[in-house]
């Protein structure tokens, strides 16, 4: 059942929404949109990660429903902790603003409906999500992200990671 579950699900991605783990996403405040089609495309092998697959398996819509709400209401995560570097985070939230990132995650980074929420987002997670969006190891429902990472450099890539990761 979903409640046997839930506490799997916060071993890795954190009680609270934010994880400690490598290369884990933070869920904290996604959209619930988001996060139902995320799990839907996980349950029905759309997107092959595990543990994910396993983990949804045998879940109803109803409970992949249930579950996306419950993670909407997580409080967002808190930012990379440390001192950010001013000229990173220029460089950063230049390069997000030049490839529109603000365009479809909103001008807060926040995200919205089937958009996920970056802002916050642990910074290995994001670089290595934005890497398999560049090399296509990462396929989303939608190939818009391989478009727009695709002309970008490794070094833009390292520096959108670190500007999204230090941001409420």
């Amino acid at each position: 059942s979903l409640q046997e579950r839930v506490p799997t699900c916060f071993e890795c991605h954190g009680e609270k929404g934010q994880s400690q783990l490598p290369e884990v996403p933070s869920l904290g405040a996604q959209p619930a949109l988001y996060t139902l089609v995320e799990l839907v495309m996980f349950r029905d092998k759309l997107r092959l990660t595990e543990p994910m697959n396993q983990e949804t398996n045998g879940l109803s819509d109803g409970d992949l429903r249930a579950l996306s709400e419950m993670i909407a209401k997580l409080p967002p995560p808190e930012p990379t902790s440390d001192t950010p570097d001013p000229a990173r985070m220029d460089r950063g939230r230049a390069l997000a603003e030049r490839n529109r990132c603000n365009f479809c995650h909103q001008s807060n980074f926040q995200g919205a409906d089937n958009v996920p929420r970056l802002a916050g987002q642990r910074e290995d997670y994001l670089l290595k999500s934005l890497r398999g969006y560049k090399d296509n190891t990462r396929r989303g429902y939608d190939a818009q992200m391989s478009e727009v990472v695709y002309a970008m450099k490794d070094e833009d890539l390292v520096e959108i990671a670190y500007f999204l990761a230090r941001l409420k």
